[in-house]
């Protein structure tokens, strides 16, 4: 196989695309494709600050290395969740984020979740009723509160993530198994601001996985290889499991749905819920919007953990 631009030895062939290239034009054609994706959705522009939350692994580290490439004004965010379960999982994750950071001279801001709180994850986990059913779902909630706080507290107007075109494909195949209305109504490559929270992105919404994970290796990004131990057996990777059977069968399937989906929202599939916006107002504890009655979600299960009614999160 060729490199279709240059006909040297081709590093990466792509089945979805119809399309080989050799290690150098892979590795400018990933940032084309991701500047391109950035323009087309309308997610940010050189004149902003961009946090990216960076976790260790391929993708977030791929996409902090491709914006800083093209150019952009982009810091890092590390939360340490304290996951150890016997394999140091966080330790290791963290150790690669801070290599990234030091070899690239960028600046990584770091949050650790038990100096924080005074809790982990692990710990969460074993002291909630939802760290028990859903240790994923518990998680989100966990990161999604400190990258808003953080990122609007530091005053980057951008939240970026490392969200790939698997991901987004096998949360829109469970959302519509289930037909999640309100979870379909927010999957999109940019959520926009709102009073309280910040702009979320996924500039790597439309790049498959596989194609992060070549990139990452030609670039000798050090990545974590490990899924989280939480993360076995769920859901989501069982989707990805069924998605990747199609592909291999339909290369790029997985792509024409989540483009069919995105292409049907602009055509007013869900026109008749458009104007529906759930009512949010400031947590009384921490300030962070919510749209439960009193405390946020959050705040709650720290009270819960902590067992008093006195704690304030600093804001």
């Amino acid at each position: 196989m060729k490199c279709r631009t240059c006909g040297a030895k081709a590093a990466v062939n792509m089945r979805q695309h119809k399309l080989a290239l050799c290690k150098e034009h892979y590795l400018e054609w990933i940032p084309g494709q991701t500047e391109r994706f950035i323009k087309k959705y309308g997610m940010f522009t050189h004149a902003e600050r961009i946090l990216v939350a960076v976790s260790g692994g391929k993708d977030s580290l791929s996409l902090w290395d491709i914006l800083w490439r093209l150019g952009y004004q982009v810091d890092g965010l590390y939360i340490g969740l304290g996951i150890d379960e016997g394999i140091g999982y966080s330790a290791e994750s963290q150790r690669l984020a801070e290599r990234f950071a030091v070899m690239h001279g960028l600046r990584l801001h770091m949050v650790d979740l038990g100096n924080e709180y005074g809790a982990t994850i692990s710990e969460f986990t074993r002291l909630t009723q939802r760290g028990k059913n859903k240790p994923c779902s518990l998680c989100g909630l966990v990161k999604r509160y400190i990258m808003n706080r953080i990122t609007r507290d530091l005053g980057f107007e951008v939240l970026a993530t490392g969200h790939n075109l698997d991901d987004e494909a096998a949360a829109l195949f469970g959302n519509t198994l289930k037909w999640a209305g309100e979870y379909l109504l927010r999957q999109r490559p940019v959520l926009p601001e709102a009073p309280g929270l910040v702009r979320k992105v996924k500039p790597l919404c439309r790049i498959y996985e596989r194609e992060m994970t070549a990139y990452a290796l030609l670039r000798g990004i050090e990545y974590i290889y490990d899924e989280c131990p939480f993360a076995l057996g769920s859901t989501s990777i069982y989707y990805k499991g069924l998605l990747n059977h199609l592909e291999n069968d339909r290369p790029g399937a997985k792509l024409t749905f989540y483009l069919s989906f995105l292409e049907a929202r602009e055509s007013g599939l869900f026109s008749e819920h458009s104007d529906v916006q759930q009512s949010l107002h400031p947590c009384p504890n921490c300030g962070q919007p919510t749209s439960a009655p009193g405390l946020c979600s959050f705040c709650r299960m720290i009270e819960r953990i902590r067992g008093t009614n006195n704690y304030a999160l600093s804001r």
